[in-house]
């Protein structure tokens, strides 16, 4: 059965994919999502501070999770397992 994903599962796989630092490509395919969802989700955890946004070259830039974004993504980890929700 093909369960869709909330937005948090959403934003926990982003976490994720950013906890070593990626790029928009990377995530977008590590995550499973068209560029047009990629742009919401990163702006919205540009926005929160759950982000933040690296030049690691010409014009490459990379997005590494925040303090703020790793405790969220722990806390999301806890609520899912004590809901026995898989992602």
């Amino acid at each position: 059965m093909n369960k869709r994903r909330s937005n948090i599962e959403i934003i926990a796989e982003m976490l994720k994919v950013g906890e070593n630092g990626a790029g928009k490509t990377e995530i977008m395919y590590s995550v499973n999502m068209s560029y047009a969802q990629l742009q919401k989700y990163l702006a919205l955890l540009l926005n929160q501070g759950l982000i933040h946004k690296v030049e690691v070259g010409n014009p490459s830039v990379g997005y590494h999770v925040t303090k703020k974004g790793a405790d969220l993504l722990k806390s999301i980890d806890s609520v899912l397992e004590i809901l026995d929700v898989e992602m």
